[in-house]
């Protein structure tokens, strides 16, 4: 959002406007507070927010007279009560008079439409929790899953126009750029749009199965940063995408793509990689859609390019201007295969290898780092059940671990052959269990990297002690029995799991750099 400009005297909705900030409309004490996007203007005042929609025609959406707003408005009301129903409250017309008055009674003809809102502080979006470096982990994982329990609810297109649905959206990308050569290099967006193209070439199958199958639904369509709210603690998705049911119409990890690229440009990797992980974890319907990924966040990085260009179109700032270059570039980056490795996360239960795994990831392949495959969450998997849902003992027998390590396998080898970068997380004690791992890798002539985190059993017992609802079932008792596993000859690299989790993760990613 961009600080308002004076409203132009020829703006169509110039009056409205004026009549909208005048004190006394919305506020009976004081002025509101006004809020451009390149769409619609935000009138803050008091407990509410009123949006007024644009008089502007754009190559993706039509708001060019009373009616088209009216009825966007209409849309924008029900769609978004899908995620947020007490943030929405109704859709209220202004009138004009017999003379000429305009009012927000019952007097007069229609002129414009307002959506009443209900309002929250400025501070509450996730964008200002982003900048403060308040994005916990506990945050991330309850925003997956909420993103993830939507996509479950929204409506499914079952169809075979996968490929179609993201070829058009690149067609559409490639117009709204050529539209503003002198801030977005014809030559640039040009490559990126043959790349773009190659991809979903490539890919095809895979969009039209995954259309086929109901992964194609009338999702949020604008899921970043800006458009989730911290409301009662609670992370709360609104301001999805109402003008186009075609656009938001779409693979629901292209959906959760904005989301991923607007972190990821926003220095939160960590982050991105962490709800990346946590969406895949708990949708294992996706995994084998990992190799989508870098095409979605590249085309959702095209997309805030050409937003960008459009609202520094004819402003001299060259803040605008800037932000859409750097986002072109992104999508160029975001297309950069990286180097693909395995790396196997082992020690003993409370060594923190979750932990550790989550914050190294990131840096590990291209955007938006490694998948982190963790043997808890694939044995709750492989029993038909969400992560942190406790096991009996039976699902820990020889036979049903030995099952975990070889489906830890399986997906490592698939990970691998779509060239991605990935994490292994297991406890890993057996030396035939890391010798097989490692053989993964071998076979697909990766790089390998075995880290075996160590710690002193009292270290280990604190840590399982104080685990909160966590996907492994390990117990302090389990940690009595593991002290006393013979690990054989340990030939990955040892590292302290001792002290603050960013030292430790510090060293792992030395060990790392040299492995």
């Amino acid at each position: 959002m961009t600080p308002p400009a004076p409203v132009a005297s020829n703006d169509p909705q110039a009056e409205v406007i004026a009549y909208l900030e005048a004190p006394g409309t919305l506020c009976l004490d004081d002025e509101p507070r006004r809020i451009d996007t390149h769409a619609a203007r935000i009138f803050l005042a008091g407990d509410r927010a009123w949006k007024l929609k644009r008089s502007v025609r754009f190559g993706y959406l039509d708001f060019s007279s009373p009616e088209k707003r009216r009825l966007t408005l209409e849309k924008e009301l029900l769609l978004n009560r899908r995620t947020a129903p007490d943030l929405y409250l109704a859709v209220r017309p202004i009138r004009r008079n017999d003379d000429g008055l305009l009012n927000f009674g019952d007097d007069g003809e229609p002129i414009d439409w307002l959506l009443e809102m209900r309002r929250f502080p400025d501070d509450a979006l996730l964008e200002q929790v982003a900048a403060r470096g308040a994005l916990t982990e506990p945050l991330v994982l309850r925003l997956t899953d909420r993103i993830k329990s939507f996509h479950d609810s929204a409506e499914q297109v079952r169809s075979r126009s996968g490929r179609e649905r993201i070829e058009a959206v690149i067609a559409g990308n490639r117009e709204s750029m050529a539209t503003y050569p002198e801030i977005l290099p014809p030559d640039s967006a040009g490559r990126l749009i043959q790349r773009q193209q190659v991809l979903a070439e490539r890919h095809a199958r895979l969009l039209d199965i995954r259309a086929a199958a109901g992964r194609v639904r009338h999702a949020h369509g604008d899921l970043h940063l800006a458009n989730i709210a911290m409301i009662d603690d609670e992370p709360v998705l609104f301001d999805c995408l109402e003008f186009s049911a075609v656009l938001a119409t779409i693979d629901v990890l292209y959906d959760l793509a904005f989301l991923l690229m607007d972190l990821w440009a926003k220095g939160c990797r960590v982050e991105a990689n962490m709800l990346f992980n946590r969406y895949l974890d708990v949708s294992p319907e996706d995994e084998d859609a990992v190799v989508l990924i870098p095409l979605f966040l590249s085309i959702r990085a095209a997309v805030r390019a050409h937003v960008a260009a459009a609202q520094a179109n004819g402003d001299p700032s060259s803040a605008l201007r800037k932000k859409a270059e750097q986002y072109l570039s992104l999508a160029h980056e975001l297309l950069a295969p990286g180097p693909t490795r395995l790396v196997a996360i082992g020690g003993l239960s409370g060594t923190g290898k979750s932990t550790i795994a989550r914050l190294v990831a990131y840096g590990v392949g291209s955007a938006p780092g490694a998948r982190i495959l963790r043997s808890d969450v694939l044995r709750k998997r492989l029993a038909g059940l969400p992560p942190e849902t406790p096991l009996s003992k039976e699902a820990y027998s020889t036979s049903a671990s030995a099952a975990v390590y070889a489906e830890l396998e399986r997906l490592a080898q698939l990970a691998l052959n779509e060239g991605r970068s990935l994490i292994v997380d297991a406890v890993y004690a057996r030396p035939d269990e890391r010798r097989a791992i490692a053989q993964v890798a071998a076979q697909k002539n990766v790089p390998f990297a075995g880290i075996w985190l160590d710690a002193p059993s009292e270290v280990l017992k604190a840590r399982i002690a104080a685990r909160v609802n966590d996907a492994s079932d390990a117990d302090v008792a389990v940690a009595g029995l593991q002290a006393h596993y013979d690990l054989g000859a340990m030939d990955w690299r040892r590292v302290s799991a001792e002290g603050d989790r960013g030292v430790i993760a510090d060293r792992v990613r030395s060990a790392l750099a040299v492995a």
